[in-house]
């Protein structure tokens, strides 16, 4: 065998090696949370070592955002398919991108712990800087998604001038923000109304402050 098959074997190994780390620790920390899991118990399901486990994820916090950036992948290439949707107008666009934010998070709740992993590195540990890079990089790219549609807005005379990107972050964390309220009683009883019609009144006020006077065409 060739050198060049043997690294070619070992890199297979090694990924299926951490496949099969990321299954067992998500059944875990989904069933147990974060504060109870057990890596010894991950790396027993798994079928390592769990000196094994630390080749490969440094601490429990890196391995747990692992498993929650996993969907990250998919979902982003869900949301650029739905931002791709041909003959619908930039406003009509950000509402169609919005209903599958809020349907994709509330239906992968799971996952959507990541967001709080994110900001809560005082409990679960400090993230390795290259960690949070990745995850940072990831959601940049879903909110040049969302920039890219309201810049065709810009340009095609539905919205009024503005700065794109900084209006994509307002939307992605609202909608953040909103879906996050759906833990606390207190919010939930502040907000009156279900979610879902919170949501979509949230994104129509914005896209009502970026309109201009007169509609194109």
């Amino acid at each position: 065998m060739s050198e060049v098959d043997s690294e070619s074997l070992r890199e297979q190994k090694k990924a299926k090696s951490r496949r099969r780390i990321l299954e067992a620790a998500r059944e875990i920390f989904f069933r147990d949370g974060f504060m109870h899991a057990n890596l010894d118990e991950v790396a027993q399901r798994a079928g390592v070592a769990k000196g094994t486990l630390y080749r490969y994820f440094d601490n429990k916090a890196e391995l747990y955002v692992a498993v929650l950036a996993h969907n990250g992948e998919i979902f982003q290439e869900k949301m650029r398919e739905c931002a791709a949707t041909r003959g619908v107008d930039p406003p009509d666009l950000i509402r169609r991108v919005g209903r599958f934010y809020f349907e994709h998070w509330t239906t992968n709740r799971d996952y959507f712990q990541i967001f709080w992993a994110m900001e809560n590195q005082s409990v679960i540990g400090e993230l390795p800087v290259g960690v949070v890079d990745e995850v940072t990089r990831l959601w940049s790219q879903c909110v040049e998604i969302v920039a890219q549609i309201v810049q065709r807005g810009v340009d095609e005379g539905f919205f009024r001038r503005c700065d794109p990107w900084e209006v994509a972050d307002i939307l992605w964390t609202l909608a953040n923000g909103l879906i996050q309220s759906e833990t606390s009683p207190a919010h939930r009883r502040l907000r009156r109304r279900r979610l879902e019609h919170t949501f979509t009144d949230a994104v129509d006020l914005v896209l009502e402050g970026l309109a201009t006077l007169a509609k194109p065409g």
